[in-house]
């Protein structure tokens, strides 16, 4: 796949790419992270911060494709979104093992990741029937209602480490489909999967400029949080972070979805069973190695 390659060939270093207008292309910046393997600390690759001028850039090609992607016919639209899940099937495996590798959860958890995401994409297909309007007749004398579904333009995703997968699914292949283009920052930590899904995006017929991603930290979200053409930004992560988020792209007049993290309990009853109620217990704090916004952090149980 051309989102990730092998630049150095004696070590087997990988390097994510940025997506521009539809190029790949490796970012000039000379501040970059490694991709480690939280199992064993290999160092699986390296992720390259995009520079102000490349998220500019990434940002303005999003903003000229709209003019014409929003014109599009939602029929043409929705066919690169039933290539898009084809191809995701076919290749659920070998992203598994990558999101296995960068992420740290077991294998049979990042098949469930690629999964949910790719439920996502198999909504994005009824994308004729979620467009429709609405029409009343004679509100009053002579005068009829309409509503009409428009695209916003420009949007922004923010993703978090803990499903690199899932969570980018849930917001390019919905967005791109109704109408607008998209800029997508994924997580630092682990892009290679996620890079594997773009790659696959891009197979599937999206238009250069539709979809494009840039990698970074602060300034790179900062950037998409004040940046002018971006007219809606969707974020999933940490409270402090995507309190952040919500109050300064809020301040730049945008619209925002910002997805925190959550205290989850669970209260076991005096007469549960001792041996299935521990089996969820361990299944609810653990699975996914724990990094997900639903894990389990407070057992409530009364005493007997």
């Amino acid at each position: 796949m051309n989102a990730i390659h092998h630049p150095h060939s004696n070590t087997g270093i990988t390097t994510a790419k940025l997506l521009i207008n539809g190029e790949f292309i490796d970012s000039r910046t000379s501040h970059w992270q490694d991709i480690v393997n939280p199992a064993t600390q290999e160092v699986l690759g390296q992720v390259r911060f995009a520079t102000a001028e490349e998220v500019n850039a990434a940002i303005a090609a999003a903003q000229q494709a709209f003019a014409s992607w929003r014109e599009t016919p939602i029929q043409a639209r929705m066919r690169i979104m039933l290539k898009l899940q084809e191809l995701i099937r076919q290749n659920l495996k070998s992203i598994a093992q990558v999101l296995t590798a960068e992420q740290g959860k077991t294998l049979a958890d990042a098949e469930g990741d690629i999964q949910r995401g790719l439920e996502v994409v198999e909504h994005a297909c009824s994308v004729g029937s979620l467009q429709m309007g609405e029409y009343i007749e004679g509100v009053a004398r002579g005068v009829d209602t309409y509503t009409m579904q428009q695209p916003l333009g420009v949007c922004a995703g923010i993703t978090p480490f803990n499903f690199p997968a899932m969570i980018p699914l849930w917001m390019f292949p919905m967005a791109i489909v109704c109408g607008n283009t998209f800029v997508l920052k994924p997580s630092e930590q682990d892009p290679l999967s996620t890079m594997m899904l773009v790659e696959l995006a891009m197979q599937a017929g999206v238009p250069a400029g539709v979809l494009n991603v840039v990698h970074g930290g602060k300034e790179v979200v900062d950037l998409l949080c004040t940046h002018s053409d971006i007219k809606a930004i969707s974020f999933v992560g940490s409270t402090a972070v995507g309190t952040h988020v919500y109050n300064l792209a809020g301040q730049h007049g945008k619209r925002v979805q910002s997805m925190m993290g959550a205290k989850n309990h669970v209260v076991v009853m005096p007469d549960a069973n001792k041996e299935q109620t521990l089996n969820a217990l361990v299944g609810a704090a653990f699975g996914a190695a724990g990094q997900r916004c639903m894990a389990l952090s407070l057992a409530l149980m009364f005493s007997v």
